[in-house]
């Protein structure tokens, strides 16, 4: 069993760069696919990146696409968010998840019904 810990987090303007981490324990990260999700309050969870364990392979949500990169060090242990360009909407709180099931399909990935293990989330708050 992976425990995972978001952190990272803070209150940026509108155009900043944050750059989120997941730190994994107890389980070596490769072994999983991670993800990255937010909520937004009075909103439904969202996805918003996710890392394969299979030769990395990336996926994006449409509101983050050629604005966020998802990424893995496997020697720290850890999976980053790099958020670039960030807006008012990007605000939320932002959890990492593992799976340890690999799918066949990218749309199982961007559900996190799909994920087995969940951090306890970072706030990201992005003013105008």
């Amino acid at each position: 069993q992976v425990q995972l810990v978001e952190s990272g987090g803070g209150l940026v303007q509108a155009g900043d760069s944050l750059r989120l981490s997941c730190a994994a324990s107890g389980r070596t990260v490769s072994s999983y696919s991670v993800g990255w999700f937010r909520q937004a309050p009075g909103k439904a969870r969202e996805f918003v990146a996710t890392i394969r364990r299979i030769y990395s392979t990336t996926y994006y949500g449409d509101s983050v696409k050629g604005r966020f990169t998802i990424s893995r060090d496997n020697a720290k242990n850890t999976v980053y968010l790099q958020m670039n360009s960030l807006k008012p909407e990007d605000t939320a709180v932002y959890y990492c998840a593992a799976a340890s099931r690999t799918f066949g399909s990218e749309t199982t990935y961007l559900q996190g019904a799909s994920y087995d293990y969940w951090g306890q989330g970072t706030q990201v708050s992005v003013s105008s």
